[in-house]
């Protein structure tokens, strides 16, 4: 589906109420949102469609189209927010960052996510850890709904079109002195045409995927207007092992296992959840919630991280488990055709080579040392990190504007009155689950509910 450009007059003959850069999730919403109320506004002054050719939003964006990046988050199946409907449990989440979120979710929060998709004939499900999905298991469906949003309310995007920087009225001492204030007027693009607004939403991420458009330039204008800009580092990454028999099991995913991760023989951390198996490394969705700690960690040594495929087991259960493997279920299997039942068939191989035993013994041959030895490996496998994937790798990046330079009951600059900030052009970190694209949704609404109001 393709968006409709409104017919205007010359851009630079033209001024926007809202100019918003950058057409992913948060500069969608903001630019819907903010088109919905001034429409409405219009509508009651007696405006229409036919006696105004100038729409009062437009939306610029680098790439052909809009949502690189949203189409192919979750694997393709956009992991569109989480399921967790009090404010404070989640902005837990972010940490440190929560508290300065309050106010923006107050106003938009996972209820009005779920409420506008299915207001939107877009159909929901929850998966563990309450990580919601569209219905159809496609993130072409939160596209959908997002253009049809924008187009419905006659928002006019301007693709192929980069920003190269943001345009402010120069001030003078004598007009700061008299309260004028330094303002925002409009953007220049790299083809020299300027775009003039009243209003500016800077939408254009951070770094993470820059394949798909996020190269960091919006926090070389906003460095350049006086905003504290945090260097991007990657936060949610996968990690790259030592170990090469990773390799082998490539594109394999393991559910229900327990991860830990030891530096100097000392426990740091410890989840449950999923992991992928990757040509290099580990990723997934407990790996990417991992990483950011991991890396911190590789700063002062070596990290190991133990695999636990059997969490449901303590050491006397597991023991006994495999007892009864051994002497009832398999007794005159061979060890190597013995693991499939208790392990991921994939798994196995890699177990039998690792654990040392004689693949061909049979399994009523096997020694009760050789079992204890197993069970401990089976309790923690060891991966070996070797280091994080980079920024290109990363599924976010920390980094981007200080929180203490932004209004987040608007999502309004404090250094330019109507300059307003959202999404990954924030310095705001969080885990995997749903919890980016959330963010994207609150800041996006708020700051269009912010510059579409009377």
């Amino acid at each position: 589906m393709e968006t409709k450009e409104a017919k205007s007059s010359p851009l630079e003959n033209v001024i926007y109420d809202v100019a918003v850069i950058g057409g992913g999730p948060a500069g969608m919403m903001a630019a819907g949102r903010a088109a919905e109320l001034l429409a409405a506004e219009a509508k009651i002054k007696g405006e229409t469609s036919g006696t105004s050719n100038t729409p009062h939003v437009i939306l610029i964006e680098k790439n052909d189209k809009l949502g690189k990046k949203l189409l192919i988050t979750g694997g393709g199946r956009c992991n569109v927010t989480n399921a967790e409907f009090d404010d404070r449990k989640l902005l837990e989440k972010f940490k440190d960052n929560g508290k300065f979120l309050f106010s923006a979710f107050s106003q938009w929060s996972v209820k009005e996510t779920f409420d506008f998709f299915h207001l939107h004939q877009m159909q929901t499900k929850v998966e563990k850890e309450l990580r919601a999905f569209p219905l159809s298991n496609t993130a072409q469906s939160v596209w959908d709904v997002l253009v049809e949003y924008i187009d419905k309310n006659g928002v006019k995007v301007l693709s192929k079109s980069p920003v190269i920087e943001i345009i402010t009225n120069l001030v003078d001492d004598a007009n700061q002195e008299s309260g004028q204030g330094k303002i925002v007027t409009g953007v220049r693009l790299k083809n020299k045409k300027i775009i003039r607004a009243r209003n500016v939403i800077i939408a254009t991420g951070g770094t993470s995927r820059p394949e798909t458009g996020s190269t960091g330039d919006g926090y070389a204008w906003l460095r350049k207007l006086g905003h504290t800009v945090i260097d991007p580092t990657p936060s949610l990454v996968p990690i790259a092992l030592k170990d090469t028999w990773v390799e082998r099991l490539s594109g394999v995913v393991l559910t229900d296992i327990k991860l830990t991760t030891f530096q100097n023989g000392v426990k740091q951390d410890s989840q449950k959840g999923k992991l992928l198996f990757t040509h290099v490394g580990i990723s997934g969705p407990t790996i990417l919630n991992m990483s950011k700690d991991v890396g911190e960690l590789l700063k002062y040594g070596d990290v190991t991280i133990e695999l636990d495929l059997l969490p449901q087991f303590d050491y006397s259960t597991g023991n006994d488990r495999l007892l009864q493997l051994f002497r009832e279920e398999n007794n005159n299997k061979l060890f190597k055709n013995s693991l499939q039942g208790l392990i991921p068939a994939a798994m196995a191989p890699v177990i039998v080579e690792l654990s040392g035993i004689e693949p061909e013994m049979e399994c009523n041959s096997i020694t009760r040392e050789e079992r204890i030895s197993l069970l401990k490996l089976l309790k923690g496998v060891p991966l070996h990190v070797d280091h994080l994937l980079g920024i290109e790798k990363a599924i976010i990046t920390s980094g981007g504007v200080s929180l203490e330079e932004v209004d987040f009951k608007t999502m309004r600059s404090k250094l330019f009155p109507n300059l307003y900030l959202v999404g990954d052009i924030l310095n705001i970190d969080r885990p995997s689950g749903g919890y980016s694209l959330q963010l994207c949704w609150t800041t996006g609404f708020v700051a269009g509910n912010a510059v579409g109001s009377p």
